[in-house]
């Protein structure tokens, strides 16, 4: 990604990003419903991120069940 485009700051609860990494890791991206090739692109550059700019690489398989329970509680469906 070009250094000079514009940025938008997010901030997600760590068990968002750690429910999103290991979705992203483990979900075809081929198979990702898109309607335009950006989207795949998008998809790839966060989880780069994720990846290379966090901790959330590391999580062990007790962090990702732990987060997702977090994620999930008070869902209401």
């Amino acid at each position: 990604m070009t250094e000079s485009l514009p940025r938008v700051e997010i901030q997600l609860w760590r068990a968002d990003a750690i429910v999103l990494f290991n979705w992203l890791m483990s979900v075809d991206i081929n198979q990702v419903p898109i309607t335009h090739p950006a989207e795949k692109q998008a998809l790839a550059d966060l989880v780069t991120r994720l990846e290379h700019e966090t901790d959330i690489a590391g999580v062990t398989r007790e962090e990702i069940d732990q987060a997702r329970g977090e994620v999930s509680r008070d869902m209401g469906w």
